[in-house]
């Protein structure tokens, strides 16, 4: 059976930038040592955005420019990159929370084989949840898991709720 480890927008901007929260930063070094031990394929969401954010529905939303691709806030948080540095991986851009090319590529990864999916990254409560659903959605049958400890969502309370969510979907909290 097929491993896939789902990185969910760990960039400097969501970690210690212009989102970045402490609960962020407490968390890069399990995701690291997630990514470094994990048996099995890995992809990473990049949140991406360009000059024209504040324009956008999200940007009108929740006006913080952040995420603009070529800028060091779309970076991967240093820590997270220097993990991925030793492991081949598929980077997923995304300009919204949940990617839609994400259940794509990774039906295509599995190749008719069954497959794990495991969620870390942020925020639990956008993101990672919006990925959770989607893939739950394409792949009912698959186990699909969120290592709680690896993630962070904008408030603690959103955290939690998030992974109430998850449960009620089926998704496995790890």
């Amino acid at each position: 059976m097929k491993k896939f480890l789902i990185v969910v927008d760990m960039q400097k901007d969501f970690v210690d930038g212009a989102l970045g929260t402490a609960e962020a930063v407490s968390i890069v070094p399990k995701v690291a040592e997630k990514i470094r031990t994990f048996d099995g394929e890995v992809f990473a969401t990049f949140d991406t955005h360009y000059d024209n954010y504040m324009q956008t529905a999200e940007g009108k939303h929740l006006p913080v420019p952040h995420c603009i691709k070529g800028t060091e806030g779309w970076q991967l948080d240093k820590n997270v990159a220097r993990a991925l540095e030793d492991r081949a991986y598929t980077a997923v851009e995304k300009n919204t929370f949940g990617s839609v090319d994400l259940p794509n590529l990774i039906f295509e990864a599995a190749q008719g084989d069954e497959f794990t999916l495991e969620l870390v990254g942020l925020c639990t409560d956008i993101c990672v949840v919006s990925n959770a659903l989607l893939l739950k959605a394409r792949f009912p049958e698959a186990p699909i898991a969120v290592d709680a400890a690896c993630c962070a969502g904008v408030t603690p309370e959103a955290h939690e709720a998030a992974l109430t969510t998850m449960k009620s979907c089926q998704i496995e909290t790890i």
